[in-house]
């Protein structure tokens, strides 16, 4: 399996659709918003951590909207398992898109891991799925920043990336690590 590559601020994302739990598609980064899109990848119904960090998005969807930030949340698992996440969670209104590929994974710089079978909560693993991401995309479809993690534990918490975001619009900071040709 090769190596992630890393996705480069000020740069165009990958294409990125899919099916959204409760019905209809979810159109990708490039769709609309005022300012930003925040994308949060999850490894899936199976991770604790990931029920964790789709209640704090949830909570804080309000805010993310005051700053004109659509927040998405998208894992590998199939239909059945997303539809559990989201009525088990009980995951409100952040929607959630499902069924994203190794190849969606790769496209966008993520870690693999492999099945470890069953997890701390009696949940089986998917036989591959991807590691946390999160990807802040502004509304022409390039990156503005982006938290790429190997392990489920200690994601960027929503209050400090909703305060990212105002510094971002009322300082009119640039993206940061996009040099490419030193």
């Amino acid at each position: 399996m090769s190596a992630p590559t890393a996705l480069v601020p000020s740069h165009p994302v990958p294409a990125l659709s899919g099916p959204l739990v409760g019905g209809g598609t979810w159109d990708g980064p490039t769709a609309k918003s005022e300012n930003f899109t925040l994308v949060v990848f999850y490894r899936g119904y199976h991770c604790p951590k990931c029920r964790e960090q789709l209640h704090e998005l949830r909570d804080h969807l309000d805010a993310f909207a005051e700053t004109g930030t659509n927040v998405v949340a998208v894992s590998m698992d199939p239909q059945d398992r997303a539809v559990k996440t989201k009525e088990e969670w009980e995951t409100g209104a952040l929607p959630l898109v499902y069924g994203a590929t190794v190849e969606d994974a790769k496209a966008w710089g993520l870690f693999l891991s492999r099945s470890r079978g069953m997890t701390s909560i009696g949940v089986e693993e998917l036989a591959i799925f991807n590691e946390p991401g999160m990807f802040l995309i502004r509304n022409d479809g390039t990156l503005f920043a982006s938290w790429v993690q190997t392990i489920p534990m200690a994601r960027p918490p929503a209050a400090g990336i909703i305060g990212l975001i105002k510094f971002v619009l009322d300082k009119g900071y640039p993206p940061r690590g996009d040099v490419t040709d030193a």
